[in-house]
C-alpha cells in the first residue's frame, strides 16, 4: 500500500493536486471505526475522521484531490449519501485537496487563515476556499455528538484547528500531531515550534487513558502516545536552547538527543527538524 510518508515530500505544499496521477493508483482508503457513528480513513495524506449517522456525514480533512473518488467509495461503505460538512484542520494539500469535490454537495468550514493561505496559492481555485471560516472555533450539533473545533493559536501552522467529539471521546489533532516522527513546523506560514508544544500540551490535558486520538499522520494513537510526542517536543527546545548562539553547523554535528534518533522519517529527518528548531531559535529568540 502506497502510504502518506511516500508522497509528502513532493506533494504536501500542493493544495490543489487535481488530475490523473500514477502515485495515487494504488493507494487504498482504510476505515477504523472509533466510537459508534465515528471512523478514522487512512490512505495518503492526512488521516480523515468521519461522523455518520441521521444527520448525515461530516468529514475532517479530505487529502488529496486525486483521492476523492476513493475516499467517497468508502465513505459509502459506512453510510450512503453526500458529505454535508467538511472541516480542513489546515491549508495544506494533502488535508484540503478534496475539498473541491466535496464542496460539490457540502460546506467547507476552517480557520480564516486557512483561506487566507488558500487564496494566495495561485495553484488554487475558489472551489478549494472555505465557504465558512471562524476565529477561535465553531461548535456542530450533529448526530447526536458535540463535536467541537477549536483554533488555539499558531503551532503547525497559523490556521490550525483540533476537532474534539466530547462524548465519545475522540480527538482530531491535524497535524498539531505526528505520531511518533519529527512533526513538520511550517514556519514560513505562522508555524512555531514552541507554540506547537503549547498546543500539545493544552490538548493532552483535555484527555485521559480511554481517549481515542486521531493524528494528522500515523496510526490511531492515545493519551501515552501524545504525552510521548510533547516530550519530544520539550526535550528538542531545551537541546535547541542549550545550542544557541553556535553556528548552525556545530549544531549538526552534535544531533538531537540519542533517544529520539529514531523519530526520523522520509519527510522530516533529523537534519530538517534540527534546521526547523535552529530557525526558530533565530527568528524568535
Amino acid at each position: 500500500m502506497l502510504r502518506a510518508p511516500l508522497l509528502l515530500l513532493s506533494l504536501l505544499l500542493s493544495p490543489a493536486h487535481a488530475g490523473p496521477d500514477d502515485r495515487f493508483t494504488d493507494v487504498q482508503i482504510t476505515r477504523t471505526e472509533l466510537a459508534s457513528g465515528i471512523h478514522m480513513l487512512v490512505g495518503a495524506g492526512g488521516n480523515i475522521g468521519v461522523s455518520s449517522g441521521p444527520d448525515g456525514i461530516l468529514i475532517i480533512d479530505d487529502q488529496f484531490a486525486p483521492l476523492a473518488d476513493k475516499i467517497e467509495a468508502a465513505l459509502a461503505q459506512i453510510q450512503p449519501g453526500p458529505v454535508r460538512f467538511v472541516v480542513n484542520t489546515h491549508h495544506h494539500g494533502d488535508h484540503t485537496g478534496g475539498n473541491a469535490h466535496f464542496a460539490r454537495q457540502g460546506t467547507v468550514f476552517a480557520h480564516q487563515n486557512v483561506l487566507k493561505h488558500l487564496q494566495a496559492d495561485d495553484s488554487t481555485s475558489p472551489a478549494h476556499w472555505p465557504v465558512v471560516t471562524y476565529q477561535d472555533g465553531i461548535a456542530f450539533r450533529f448526530n447526536g455528538q458535540s463535536i467541537r473545533v477549536r483554533h488555539l493559536g499558531a503551532g503547525h501552522t497559523d490556521g490550525d484547528s483540533v476537532v474534539w467529539f466530547e462524548k465519545a471521546n475522540v480527538l482530531h489533532m491535524g497535524d498539531l500531531f505526528f505520531k511518533d516522527r519529527f512533526p513538520y513546523v511550517d514556519l514560513a506560514h505562522g508555524g512555531t515550534v514552541r507554540g506547537y508544544a503549547e498546543r500539545v500540551r493544552e490538548v493532552l490535558s483535555w484527555t485521559n487513558d480511554n481517549t481515542r486520538i486521531i493524528p494528522g499522520h500515523g496510526s490511531l494513537a492515545n493519551r501515552a502516545d501524545l504525552t510521548r510526542f510533547l516530550t519530544m517536543l520539550d526535550d528538542s527546545l531545551t537541546w535547541a536552547e542549550s545550542m544557541k548562539g553556535q553556528p548552525k553547523e556545530a549544531w549538526h554535528q552534535a544531533g538531537v538527543p540519542e533517544a529520539y534518533k529514531d523519530w526520523s522519517w522520509q519527510f522530516i529527518g533529523e537534519s530538517r527538524w534540527i534546521d526547523t528548531l535552529w530557525e526558530e531559535m533565530e527568528t524568535q529568540p
